[in-house]
């Protein structure tokens, strides 16, 4: 079942939904205007309005290419704005497409295509409901409150963002060892989606605010401003987030330079000493290997080895002690030197 909506609104003020876009086409004849609002349309759907309402046939396309950005373009009987929705979930950014046909007596709202399972207008119509004031102004003034609801979305995903960032920040202190640097160009690479959509976004809103579309008139002008204030905030959280991740990135990269240096100076102290230990006993493997041979107790004679073996010994003992207080004394002067 299609979930698309569509909408009368009378002269009077009047707000009634209409079972099929065609019923809403021919109700334009009792006057007011009317709101399509499409949610996963067919191609058909969309191209039957090129003859029914004079919706652009490129307009049509751009609707279902998913690689357009943001922007705004004006034909004879309708503005054309292509508007992002952001989504953040499990992790993971979707940022939706949803289009804006404003015409004099129409406003043609079309979502969902390539969102899967998301629908970035969902619900909208309540708030017109809620209060049927808020389209009495036309399709202009309809336009500001869809076009409000889908950039009040976008807070949503900056939240989540900030409180991913945040948690990125503490695990980067706590433990660079165990951190992922992956995480960190995960959300660099989300940051810099975001303010290409946001860049092109404000653009669209400050030609709307500078009264360069036709339908819409200079007393809605002020409502759109309000929706530029909202989309340069987040501009600026943007930049401010891409510099925090920047931070982080270095922050590890630091950490993890210091925690490489202190195992690599444990590394050079046990090398160090192992190197004194081999030092010292260099030259008593040498006397040692010599005594070995018997070549003591042939220098000595054979009767004396209780004298001479000892005295090997305790010789070995003394010249182990020399090189270690030798050894010492050179560290000693070089550390002198280098100071």
């Amino acid at each position: 079942m299609s979930e698309s909506k569509f909408y009368h609104f009378t002269s009077t003020g009047l707000f009634y939904g209409i079972k099929t876009a065609e019923e809403a086409i021919a109700a334009l004849h009792e006057g007011g205007y009317i709101w399509l609002n499409y949610f996963k349309p067919g191609k058909d759907e969309l191209y039957s309005l090129v003859d029914t309402m004079g919706i652009h046939p490129l307009s049509v396309e751009d609707c279902f290419d998913t690689s357009q950005v943001p922007k705004i373009e004006h034909f004879p009987n309708n503005t054309f704005i292509l508007f992002n929705a952001y989504n953040y979930t499990g992790k993971l950014l979707y940022i939706d497409e949803v289009d804006f046909f404003v015409g004099k007596n129409f406003l043609i709202t079309v979502s969902g295509i390539n969102s899967e399972n998301r629908s970035p207008l969902k619900n909208v119509e309540k708030i017109i409901e809620n209060d049927p004031a808020l389209g009495k102004g036309g399709p202009a003034f309809l336009t500001h409150v869809v076009l409000d609801y889908v950039v009040d979305q976008k807070f949503q995903a900056f939240e989540a963002l900030e409180d991913e960032i945040e948690e990125s920040e503490d695990e980067v202190v706590d433990n660079p060892a165990g951190f992922k640097p992956a995480e960190l160009i995960r959300l660099r690479k989300y940051l810099v989606n975001l303010r290409k959509s946001l860049f092109h976004e404000r653009e669209i809103l400050v030609k709307i605010s500078r009264m360069d579309c036709p339908f819409i008139p200079e007393k809605a002008i002020f409502h759109y401003r309000d929706i530029y204030d909202h989309l340069a905030k987040f501009f600026e959280l943007t930049e401010t987030y891409r510099e925090i991740v920047t931070s982080l990135m270095e922050l590890y990269t630091s950490l993890l330079n210091n925690l490489m240096t202190k195992v690599s100076n444990e590394t050079n102290a046990s090398v160090r000493q192992l190197t004194l230990i081999a030092t010292i006993f260099m030259p008593l493997t040498l006397l040692a290997s010599i005594g070995g041979m018997s070549e003591w107790t042939m220098m000595t004679g054979p009767s004396n080895w209780k004298i001479a073996y000892p005295i090997f010994l305790l010789g070995m003992a003394i010249i182990g002690v020399i090189n270690y207080y030798l050894i010492r004394r050179l560290e000693k002067g070089k550390r002198r030197n280098k100071e």
